[in-house]
């Protein structure tokens, strides 16, 4: 059920100073045309514009908060999304959004998974009429330490096998698989540096800028995932894996590792959960 909102005057948020003035100018119009709307409480600014991840000609992407009501009825009609071009003033430029309501934004707060928290990194509101959304935002992009330990452990053991699995494929020289054994090495290795610097998985379209971003990681890690990516081999899966397992003490011999992709990977249907890979 979900709880009821308070109302309160428009609060906003300080619009970040990397915004360019285009999407700004959308952004004040997206503003004007919905927020004396009685269906919405809040208009939230996300994705790339809010990351200071935009280009010139980036979309600005959003989530509008729905009254219980209204959020119902939308659902009901199967359209939870808002797209219009109307609103931009520059070349091919829209805006793109998900109509959600407090439930979602209180869920995400409470078990959310990393890239639903990602979401928010550097969301702000546009306008909004509940009084303690600011702070929820705030919960919600806060990094988890519940579970941190169990994630290290099991990062680096997917690290662990995917590289195995490489020597393997280039063994028989498994195309499929070498291409495989690489992106997952890659995105493993990546969650590991994310989580060792507790910075969320912002899901893969992003997870190369946010790696940028981390302070601690192995010296020409980005440099060797890119290789890897464009030459799946078995020596650069090695040099990668080599320099991410010297970088740090993970905690993790080779035989824990194998233990633990046998029991949660391999061994998972036995207790009806889906293994970390296929997630």
């Amino acid at each position: 059920m979900e709880s009821e909102p308070t109302f309160y005057n428009f609060i906003t948020m300080p619009t970040p100073s990397h915004i360019r003035p285009h999407h700004q100018r959308a952004i004040d119009r997206l503003t004007q045309e919905y927020k004396n709307d009685p269906r919405f409480l809040a208009l939230i600014i996300g994705g790339s514009v809010a990351k200071n991840c935009a280009r010139d000609d980036s979309d600005v992407d959003f989530m509008i908060v729905a009254t219980p009501e209204a959020y119902q009825l939308q659902k009901e009609k199967e359209h939870l999304f808002i797209n219009r071009m109307d609103l931009c003033d520059y070349t091919d430029g829209f805006v793109d959004g998900k109509i959600i309501n407090m439930a979602y934004l209180e869920n995400v707060a409470q078990k959310g998974n990393e890239p639903s928290r990602a979401a928010f990194d550097g969301a702000f509101l546009a306008f909004s009429h509940v009084q303690h959304l600011p702070k929820l935002i705030q919960e919600i992009h806060t990094y988890p330490e519940d579970g941190l330990a169990e994630r290290i452990k099991s990062f680096y053991a997917m690290a662990f096998i995917q590289n195995w699995l490489m020597g393997e494929a280039s063994r028989h020289n498994n195309r499929y698989t070498k291409t495989r054994a690489a992106s997952q090495l890659v995105l493993f290795a990546s969650r590991l540096i994310l989580a060792h610097n507790r910075v969320l998985f912002p899901y893969h379209k992003w997870m190369m800028h946010y790696l940028e971003r981390c302070k601690h990681k192995p010296e020409d890690f980005l440099q060797q995932l890119d290789t890897l990516l464009e030459y799946p081999n078995a020596d650069n899966a090695q040099t990668l894996f080599d320099n991410l397992r010297n970088y740090h003490d993970w905690g993790v011999t080779d035989l824990e590792a194998y233990m633990w992709f046998m029991e949660k990977v391999e061994w998972s249907w036995m207790d009806g959960t889906t293994p970390l890979e296929d997630l």
